[in-house]
């Protein structure tokens, strides 16, 4: 395993895209080491790599990416965090706080971390910076705001996790906003006694005829979480058609009601949709022949019988996954990581009686918080190329944050109905 592990750090110091690193690595251990079974190995994982790809519920992928391309081309992002500034800008940290809820509504749209940097964080981080607020804080806001997108529904963390373990995507859904909302009060409230003792960020109160308006010009965007979540909670919708219909939405939205995009940016939206999906689905079917590779060569085997014991507890269960995501979302693409460990994991959370669909949100907020951590957080490079500000700087206040997630993580384990509530009520339970 010395070689696999050096030309996996090899490859990533060097900036080799992630799906090379990780089939380049798993074929050079392949060739040195099982010269003799070479040619099928590698046949057998180019099979994996598209039995990744293959699964209908990632269907829904594509035309969640979509949506969201088409809305953050369009006006819906500004005219959303308008609303919401017209409600609470004046309160002390009203701008960060006004962050916070657009994120999180934002989240509805995209299900993307990245998306929701480039969106809100564009619009928002000019203000923050004109009140007073220092560049670190922006930037440490925007990426651990951007993670409660991950949370709220369409989130393709949930999408990916519910393939990869036969879980309910739909239940998965409703699952994360309850979390998604906890997160939003845990930021919010930090924000605001922030602003207060350092007397920045509050601005001049709104008059009822600005919110009206500002109301009248942003509520067709709320439009996206009742169709997504309320259609799947209602049964009207599953997955991959709550995602059709966000996308059919999305262009109404943009082309008939707001009137802001020509035909040029809609064939630009499909483009970019085209190459981030092909992104995710190289990296889905690079984590299904990786997690294959290493089950063929009994890994999981070695090491996860003594770290679990002979009869874990569901806490010690739960507890070991936790962290183990939390460990490896700071080094790979959370989707990689979600493919890789969540078949390894499967039969010790099944034998310990751990509930999927909270075992799902956990894992999918490890992923968010991994977005966002260094060393390789994946908005944290967003951010730095969106805004062109130096690494340190954009992880300067992100500490603050991370502890609020990890306490987020810690009180979901205590209390499993803040997750379970919305699944079990629409289950009937």
């Amino acid at each position: 395993m010395t070689l696999f592990g050096i030309s996996l750090v090899f490859m990533l110091l060097f900036g080799f895209p992630f799906m090379v690193t990780l089939l380049g690595s798993l074929i050079l251990y392949v060739l040195v080491y099982m010269p003799d079974f070479a040619p099928k190995l590698i046949i057998t994982m180019v099979q994996q790599v598209i039995t990744g790809v293959t699964p209908p519920a990632l269907v829904c992928v594509p035309m969640f990416i979509l949506s969201a391309s088409i809305i953050t081309s369009g006006e819906s992002a500004g005219r959303l965090i308008r609303m919401i500034k017209a409600f609470v800008g004046h309160l002390p940290g009203g701008l960060p706080i006004t962050t916070n809820v657009s994120c999180t509504l934002f989240g509805a749209v995209s299900g993307s971390t990245q998306a929701t940097v480039a969106a809100i964080g564009g619009t928002m981080r000019p203000m923050l910076l004109e009140a007073g607020y220092k560049s670190p804080f922006t930037l440490g806001l925007i990426i651990n705001s951007s993670d409660i997108a991950f949370l709220i529904p369409p989130s393709i963390g949930f999408i990916v996790y519910g393939v990869a373990t036969s879980t309910s995507i739909g239940m998965l859904f409703l699952s994360g906003i309850f979390p998604g909302l906890l997160i939003l009060a845990m930021f919010s409230a930090y924000c605001y006694f922030y602003s207060k003792i350092k007397k920045v960020g509050q601005l001049q109160k709104a008059g009822w005829p600005e919110k009206i308006q500002a109301v009248k010009d942003g509520l067709p965007v709320m439009g996206f979480p009742v169709i997504i979540v309320g259609g799947i909670y209602a049964g009207i919708f599953s997955p991959t058609e709550a995602a059709a219909a966000a996308v059919f939405y999305s262009l109404i939205l943009e082309t008939v009601i707001y009137r802001s995009l020509t035909f040029s940016r809609i064939v630009d939206s499909f483009l970019q949709t085209g190459v981030i999906t092909g992104v995710v689905f190289i990296l889905v079917g690079a984590g299904q022949a990786f997690s294959w590779m290493i089950g063929f060569m009994q890994i999981p085997q070695q090491f996860l019988p003594p770290l679990f014991g002979a009869d874990p507890s569901m806490l010690r269960v739960m507890v070991i996954v936790v962290a183990v995501y939390f460990v490896a979302c700071m080094f790979v693409d959370p989707i990689v990581a979600i493919f890789i460990l969540s078949p390894i994991f499967q039969p010790y959370v099944v034998s310990a009686g751990v509930d999927p669909i909270l075992l799902g949100t956990l894992v999918t907020l490890q992923a968010a918080i991994g977005s966002a951590t260094p060393p390789f957080g994946c908005d944290i490079f967003t951010a730095q190329l969106i805004f062109r500000r130096p690494y340190l700087e954009v992880i300067g206040h992100s500490l603050p944050f991370l502890l609020m997630l990890i306490l987020a993580t810690v009180i979901l384990i205590m209390f499993p109905g803040i997750a379970l509530f919305l699944p079990n009520m629409a289950m009937g339970g």
